[in-house]
């Protein structure tokens, strides 16, 4: 009290609602660092009682939405490879070209665990990602399926051992996505912003308040799908990661794989207008999100806006001793997001990231503005 005496009697109420602004907010970026996300590094899935006593046989359902052959080239053999023994990939072909499926089909002579299913594509009639993945659940042999997408790229034959052993804790696996690893500036906010977009939900989850996972690297079992009559949503084009799990994860029944070595890629197709496109087009489900996350999710961003505009202010306008308090707690601050954030990109196996973080620090506020801005605008995309 006698400190916002001083400061009440030193620069009047001006000062003193200034040097409030900044503690208050201060203090929410150290719970949301420290107290938050910072349960992540420590994080041990074998701490959740055991449901079953092995790991069971899985399903990889992978939708395959055009005549990908870098896919079936390149990717499909890093999940055929995968160091588990009994497992099969459902490939959920969405097309028209005879050829192609065919070439498709072929590959079970040499990988007999490829499991070969088609949706015609009639332009009459689009077909959506939680369609294409309805057809392959119910083609999949296995009562408990791991969903990945063709775009992701599974960094070790460890992946899906890996996601299988949560099976044993919890009917629903989730587990970390990063963005494909090139040079450049625009590279390296992308891979950023998934980063610790990722952290916001996996920190909930950690803490036995999951709302969603990643597409490109989740999983759960029929008896649960079919429980809830499938996907809900169904006007939408997305949903599938995020307001379907809404729906049937609870404080029991979801298990977080979290290793560098369970962590998958998502292959980059362009510069930030490409992945603006992205957030935006998935982004728009978040309207539906219960009141209370949308309002949790928000209060990182804000109270961090708030921070450097309260400090901002503080160098603008207020006397060097002011000025040099406010400089303090910028460098406390950032000193421990820094640490922390380090500590979470080593658990996820995200690397050259603390480096440059102060500037991902500043740039996105005012980048999820922007998001928000175009998020005003209906995509047509997303709706059927």
């Amino acid at each position: 009290m006698r400190f916002f005496e001083q400061i009440l009697v030193s620069y009047g109420w001006e000062g003193l609602a200034l040097a409030g602004s900044i503690v208050l907010m201060f203090g929410v970026q150290l719970y949301y660092y420290i107290f938050v996300y910072g349960r992540i590094p420590g994080y041990k899935n074998n701490r959740r009682a055991v449901t079953l006593d092995r790991e069971p046989p899985v399903s990889v359902v992978v939708p395959l939405f055009s005549e990908d052959y870098s896919f079936v080239e390149e990717r499909l053999p890093l999940i055929l490879a995968q160091s588990y023994p009994d497992f099969e990939v459902v490939i959920v072909y969405v097309g028209h070209d005879t050829d192609f499926y065919e070439d498709l089909t072929r590959l079970k002579q040499s990988f007999p665990q490829i499991t070969m299913t088609k949706i015609h594509l009639d332009p009459r009639f689009p077909i959506s990602r939680k369609m294409a993945l309805n057809v392959g659940i119910k083609s999949a042999h296995y009562e408990h399926m791991i969903f990945t997408s063709t775009d992701a790229v599974p960094q070790t034959d460890r992946w899906l051992s890996l996601m299988v052993k949560g099976f044993m804790r919890g009917e629903i696996v989730v587990g970390y996505c990063g963005i494909e690893r090139r040079k450049g500036f625009s590279n390296y906010l992308m891979r950023t912003w998934r980063l610790m977009h990722a952290v916001d939900w996996i920190a909930r989850a950690v803490r036995n308040r999951a709302y969603r996972g990643t597409l490109h690297n989740f999983g759960f079992t029929k008896r649960l799908y079919f429980g809830v009559n499938g996907f809900g949503h169904l006007n939408m084009n997305i949903g599938e990661d995020d307001l379907f799990m809404q729906q049937v994860m609870t404080r029991e029944n979801v298990s977080v794989i979290l290793s560098p070595r369970a962590t998958l890629r998502e292959k980059v197709w362009g510069g930030l207008g490409w992945w603006m496109s992205q957030l935006r087009y998935y982004g728009s489900s978040f309207r539906y999100y219960p009141r209370r996350e949308k309002t949790r999710i928000r209060w990182e961003l804000g109270s961090r806006s708030l921070f450097f505009v309260t400090v901002l202010c503080a160098l603008a306008v207020m006397p060097p001793e002011f000025k040099f308090g406010a400089a303090f707690f910028v460098l406390v601050r950032y000193a421990v997001v820094a640490f922390e954030v380090r500590r979470i990109a080593v658990r996820l196996g995200e690397e050259g990231i603390t480096g440059r973080y102060f500037l991902y620090d500043l740039l996105s506020p005012l980048w999820a503005a922007l998001l928000g801005v175009m998020l005003l605008r209906r995509d047509d995309r997303v709706w059927r």
